[in-house]
């Protein structure tokens, strides 16, 4: 596995020396294991192919980051050598899950998932990306997913871009969506307890001075 982190360390630095617009502050903040341009993590993933490597690809949104989401990582990271992730940006989570996401911003999130110490290589899904693009690009030899990912026949059509797909559980029992339906419901309470005596005393007062 150390063999596998320095290849792709050698590998970013060979890329970014060759073009420096293919990265986000790869020595500041996201330890060079960002790459944007997918021309350049191309490059990177078929160097490390060349090496006898096996390639891990997972993607998602990765919003308010726990240890669900650190779970689930490691047990991709078990299935080869290099684990790539796709991080969804943010228009991409708007549209499918609403106005209100993501609640972290695509660069935290991406900066996030790079700290994991299981994510060798990470990239931004974009909302008007073609159909399974980063899949096509990569074409790792495991594609890690959930069971609501994709359905059979996606998964059996998967198979032209990929050598497995394998479907992981859950990894803790709450998802992001509970927990921040969980925070709106906890806060709403403790407002509507903050606020009834004050309108009470507020509607109290309107009325005697309409009398």
């Amino acid at each position: 596995m150390k063999k596998a982190k320095k290849v792709v360390k050698k590998v970013v630095k060979k890329s970014k020396a060759e073009d420096k617009g293919s990265f986000v502050q790869p020595d500041l903040i996201f330890g060079g294991k960002c790459i944007l341009n997918l021309k350049e993590l191309k490059k990177a993933v078929d160097h490390c192919k060349g090496l006898g490597l096996k390639i891990v690809l997972t993607s998602g949104s990765w919003d308010l980051v726990h240890i669900g989401h650190a779970r689930y990582l490691k047990e991709a990271k078990s299935h080869g050598d290099i684990l790539i992730v796709g991080v969804d940006n943010d228009a991409k989570i708007r549209a499918r899950k609403g106005p209100d996401r993501p609640v972290v911003p695509e660069n935290e999130r991406m900066e996030m998932i790079t700290h994991l110490k299981y994510v060798d290589l990470a990239t931004l899904k974009g909302h008007k990306d073609s159909k399974w693009n980063l899949i096509k690009i990569v074409r790792p030899h495991t594609l890690i997913a959930t069971a609501e990912t994709y359905s059979n026949g996606q998964k059996k059509e998967l198979k032209k871009y990929c050598e497995n797909v394998v479907v992981l559980d859950p990894k803790a029992t709450t998802s992001t969506s509970a927990k921040i339906r969980r925070l709106q419901i906890t806060t709403a309470r403790k407002m509507e307890e903050m606020l009834r005596p004050k309108i009470i005393e507020t509607m109290e007062e309107v009325l005697n001075s309409m009398r």
